[in-house]
C-alpha cells in the first residue's frame, strides 16, 4: 500500500471535490482519496503494484481537473 497527495488545481465548490474523489476512486487500485478543496490537495490510499501515478493524473483530467504530485 502506497499514498500520494496531490496538488489539484481548478477545483472551486463541494462538487468539484466529489467529481475528483470518483475519478480517483475509478482507477484500478485506489483504495481511497481525500480531497480537501480549501488546501488544493488529494491523498490517495493504492496499490502501487496496480494503480500509476500518470493514470491518477489521466482520470482526474478526463474529470476537468489537472493534478501533479506533491513536490
Amino acid at each position: 500500500m502506497a499514498r500520494t497527495k496531490l496538488n489539484v488545481t481548478g477545483m472551486t465548490c463541494n462538487h468539484c471535490t466529489h467529481a475528483v474523489k470518483t475519478a480517483l476512486e475509478g482507477v484500478a487500485g485506489v483504495r481511497s482519496a481525500r480531497v480537501d478543496l480549501d488546501a488544493g490537495t488529494a491523498i490517495v490510499d493504492y496499490d502501487d503494484s496496480v494503480a500509476e501515478l500518470q493514470a491518477m493524473g489521466t482520470a482526474v483530467a478526463e474529470a476537468g481537473y489537472q493534478a501533479e504530485v506533491a513536490g
